[in-house]
């Protein structure tokens, strides 16, 4: 899971758990393939129809904000979402994300178009926009986080290890 390539779709500052999960659906947090379907629907209409496997959420500042629905990282994930890239992250929705596998990215999103084609490189903390020919550095993800993500988020982490000693 080193590499990942996608679309970007560009979202706003203060995206928060309501936007990513609307809460008129919250009779649907049983049945996440369904609430899947109503994913950022507030924030952008044709995102959940549209999304492709590997895309990515891009965005400004505090994403995921609010509330601590983990059924928001995780409808995300269901959609085929390869990584939210933000310039910041709350910091139950980045926590939430990385216990259920998705790879979020602390890095300076504004000079990424709409639509630009992203390819993530984990390991390497490199961002490159193929569309616009630019590479933005980011932090990589800890060892002990990259660890979890690259089985799959915590709870399988801990199926594999027996523990979460990482």
């Amino acid at each position: 899971m080193s590499s990942l390539k996608g679309k970007a779709w560009l979202f706003g500052n203060d995206i928060s758990t309501d936007h990513i999960a609307p809460g008129r659906y919250f009779h649907l947090r049983s049945n996440l393939p369904e609430l899947t379907k109503h994913v950022l629907e507030d924030a952008r209409a044709d995102f959940a129809k549209n999304v492709q496997a590997g895309d990515f959420v891009v965005a400004g500042e505090n994403f995921g904000l609010g509330s601590s629905r983990e059924h928001a990282p995780t409808i995300i994930k269901l959609a085929g979402v390869g990584a939210v890239l933000a310039k910041s992250f709350a910091r139950i929705f980045f926590r939430n994300a990385v216990n259920i596998g998705l790879p979020v990215i602390l890095v300076d999103t504004s000079v990424i178009g709409e639509g630009d084609q992203l390819e993530a490189d984990l390991e390497k903390g490199l961002l490159r926009d193929l569309t616009n020919s630019k590479e933005i550095a980011f932090r990589p993800l800890s060892k002990e986080m990259a660890r979890i993500l690259k089985d799959g988020g915590l709870v399988e982490h801990i199926k594999k290890h027996g523990d979460i000693k990482l």
